[in-house]
């Protein structure tokens, strides 16, 4: 699976952006997608989830009611729409993927087999 970020720029504080993840490949639709971030100086952290069918959904504390992931399999993409965006928002954002991730291990990266470039998302005061 090959994956494709963009979307990512420069926002001021309370805007939105829409990222998109378009991937590679004839079985997106039996895929888990998530978004992580990586600040500078940071660790990479979860950002939010999708299973598969699209039917459910989690996502970090810090995005949660703010940040809304969708999917649509017929395109083979996955988007995070973040709104109300704030400075600490500022970070590389990554599409990631898997086909044998568990529920109860969404939020770990080591659970991702595959990985998009990222995409920069600068959120200015």
């Amino acid at each position: 699976v090959q994956l494709q970020a963009s979307g990512g720029g420069l926002v001021q504080v309370g805007g939105s952006l829409r990222l998109s993840c378009a991937a590679s490949g004839r079985t997106f639709s039996t895929i888990t997608m998530a978004w992580f971030r990586q600040a500078p100086g940071k660790e990479r952290e979860f950002v939010a989830v999708i299973s598969s069918s699209g039917g459910r959904t989690s996502y970090a504390g810090s995005v949660k009611g703010r940040f809304t992931i969708s999917r649509d399999n017929a395109k083979n993409t996955v988007y995070l729409q973040m709104n109300s965006l704030q400075p600490d928002d500022t970070a590389v954002y990554y599409c990631a993927a898997s086909r044998t991730i568990i529920r109860s291990t969404w939020p770990d990266p080591q659970g991702y087999s595959y990985w998009g470039q990222g995409t920069l998302v600068t959120v200015s005061s």
